[in-house]
Formats: C-alpha cells, sequence, structure tokens
C-alpha cells in the first residue's frame, strides 16, 4: 500500500549509492574523482562508454572540479549506464539531454541477468514527454522541470544484477547526456515484483480497430500507469473511446471498461483545459506552443497519464490494455478514427517475462 511520507523515519541497513559520469559503477567513496587526463579513467573502459577528455571549464581547477559532469553517447551505438550487482533498489533516475533526439534515444532495463528488457521505451515517452517538446509534468512518479529535467521515482528492486542502457539510433553523436541513478544496495523482500515498461505507436491507427496498449502478459502482478501521446487527423472531439482492462482470460469483453478517454485520465467534457496532478494529466502541446489555437483541430498532439499508484490493476495470469479511439460524425454519429497514437505500459511482474513484440526502427518511431 502507497504510504506517502510515512516510513521515511524508519532506519535502515540499507546503503545509498548515486550512478553519474564521475562514479560510473556508483562505488563508496569515488565520487568526483574523474581526473584531468587524455587518458580514459579504468572504470569508463570497463564499462565500455566513450571518453571524451576532461570537461574544458574545469582545466584551471582540475580533480575535484566536475571534470566529466556528462558523456557522449556515439551514434547509432548501445551506451551502458549502469551495470551493477544486487541486491537493490533504484530509487530515483535523473536525465536531461537534447529534447529533439528523444525519440531516438531508447531506454533499456535488465533485471538479475535477463535476455530481454524489462524496459524498452523512447527517453522521452518514458517521462511522458513527446512530439519532440519538452512539457513540464508534476506527477507523483515522473517529475519533469524546466528546462527537459526527466525525473523518476518509481522504484525498480533487483535481487542479482541491474543493466540500464541507452541506444542512440540518430546518425549523429548526442553530446551532453547527464544522469544520475540513485539505488540502495540491501535486501529485496519476496513479494517484491519488478518494474516492467513498454512503448507501442501505431501511425496511423486501422479504421475500426481499438488500440493496443499492452498484450501477451503473464504472469502475476499490476498495472501502474499509462502514458499516451495522441495526434488526431481530424477536426473535433476525438477522446470518446473507452479504457479496457482484459484481466486473467477475459476475452471479447474486458473486466474493466471505461466511460470515455477523459474520463480515464481524470478530466470530464473533453478536457477543456491542460493540466498536470500528481496521479492524471492531459497536455494540448500544440496549444501551448501555438498560443490562440483552437483544441480539437486536425493535427494537434496531446499527451495524458494515468498513474495507478492508489489504484493498480492486479492481475495473477495475464493482461492486455486496449483504448477505444472514437470521434464525431456527421447527425451525431460516433467516427472510429485513424489517428496517430503511441503510448507507454508502466507495470510490475513476477519474472521471467514474456518477451516484448519488436519496437519497430527509427523510421516507424519518427515524429515528423
Amino acid at each position: 500500500m502507497f504510504n506517502g511520507l510515512f516510513g521515511i523515519t524508519h532506519l535502515s541497513e540499507a546503503q545509498t549509492r548515486s550512478i553519474t559520469a564521475e562514479n560510473v559503477y556508483g562505488e563508496k567513496g569515488r565520487g568526483g574523482m574523474a581526473e584531468l587526463s587524455t587518458t580514459p579513467q579504468p572504470e569508463v573502459v570497463r564499462i565500455g562508454q566513450k571518453w571524451d577528455g576532461p570537461h574544458s571549464c574545469s582545466r584551471d581547477l582540475g580533480q575535484k572540479w566536475k571534470v566529466r559532469p556528462c558523456i557522449t553517447l556515439p551514434q547509432r551505438s548501445t551506451t551502458t549506464l549502469m551495470d551493477v550487482d544486487g541486491p537493490g533498489t533504484v530509487q530515483h533516475i535523473w536525465i536531461t539531454t537534447a529534447v529533439r533526439r528523444q525519440r531516438d534515444l531508447i531506454l533499456r532495463m535488465y533485471w538479475d541477468g535477463e535476455p530481454t528488457p524489462s524496459v524498452e521505451t523512447p527517453l522521452g515517452d518514458f517521462f511522458c514527454n513527446s512530439w519532440k517538446r519538452s512539457t513540464n509534468i508534476v506527477a507523483l512518479p515522473i517529475n519533469v522541470n524546466p528546462s527537459g529535467a526527466l525525473n523518476c521515482y518509481f522504484p525498480m528492486p533487483f535481487r542479482k544484477h541491474a543493466r540500464i542502457t541507452v541506444e542512440n539510433r540518430a546518425p549523429e553523436d548526442q553530446g551532453g547526456f547527464f544522469y544520475a541513478i540513485n539505488y540502495a544496495l540491501g535486501p529485496v523482500g519476496e513479494q517484491e515484483a519488478y518494474f516492467h515498461a513498454q512503448f507501442r505507436r501505431t501511425n496511423p491507427l486501422p479504421y475500426k480497430s481499438d488500440y493496443v496498449i499492452m498484450d501477451g502478459i503473464r504472469g502475476r502482478g499490476h498495472y501502474v500507469g499509462t502514458f499516451v501521446a495522441w495526434q488526431q487527423n481530424s477536426d473535433g472531439w476525438w477522446g470518446e473511446g473507452e479504457f479496457k482492462a482484459f484481466i486473467d482470460g477475459d476475452k471479447e469483453f474486458p473486466t474493466i471498461c471505461g466511460t470515455g478517454t477523459e474520463d480515464y485520465f481524470g478530466g470530464a467534457w473533453g478536457f477543456g483545459a491542460n493540466f498536470t496532478a500528481p496521479f492524471l494529466g492531459y497536455q494540448d502541446v500544440t496549444t501551448l506552443e501555438q498560443p490562440g489555437r483552437a483544441m480539437g483541430r486536425h493535427g494537434n498532439r496531446h499527451i495524458m497519464y494515468r498513474f495507478h499508484i492508489l489504484d493498480p490493476i492486479r492481475f495473477r495470469e495475464d493482461l492486455r490494455i486496449a483504448l477505444q479511439a472514437i470521434g464525431w460524425r456527421s447527425e451525431g454519429r460516433y467516427m472510429p478514427l485513424q489517428d496517430d497514437i503511441a503510448s507507454v505500459a508502466y507495470w510490475y511482474q513476477t519474472e521471467p517475462h514474456a518477451p516484448f513484440p519488436p519496437l519497430g526502427d527509427r523510421d516507424a518511431l519518427e515524429i515528423i
């Protein structure tokens, strides 16, 4: 059960660690040890990160003065951010980098040596940002602040090992990638499940089809969040569709079926305004970028999130999540939409998990 600040007074045997570009393994007493040298640090070589040499701004001050504050992600390659043994729990992730490349950077997380990732999603979408725009988010587990500061507070336990990587799919190096991963070494209880997140995109949605947020999930766990990036391709209201959760063997009809898209994301009557709150939020990013533009115009791009922190959707065997896409046509009739929809599903479950469907290549994910 979520207890807010209750429990913060309890003493623990856990040991706090923090991974940054200057301490790539989060080792005790080794923060800020980068040196003014053209020779890469041994631990940087071991983890396989690109060595850019010392930061030029520290040339007069030397060690302990922000010698390696960030890294470069080489083009069309994967860089390891975290590679540590457990048991432990990732408690906070902070990242900032160029917004225009956030769909090109693919975040993956692997727990306990698994062969396929438990998290696989473009960087921006994982942090409830999309459309190559930085949008402030004040949700409880995901917090995005000016200017492009990406924060995640989902706890991520691991028992044997944790590995986090970022793939740069762009045809150029991505410099200025700043990050910090704060974690605690300590026991993980038997009832603790593993964190998962999966990205999907359908562009355009086939006529008279539901948008599938996730399916093929096997095991025991609970669903804790939905992020959706939605481009409408017709004028008018686009959010009549229902949220559906097919739980433990449901076939044609789900156990949970909502009353409308805006209702699921905590709004009502077509949203009407942008908002961001601890568990729910909606923003028309096109109107934010173009003041005075009307909502509900074709081409408008929206983001929405709902975090089931207080109301997780629990499953024992399997889970499928879908969202209808319904607008309006003439004579007051529903219109199945053919919009550009992308999403991230967040959940906890036992391992092993079923492998995710292929993510799609760079062109399949590109925002144009």
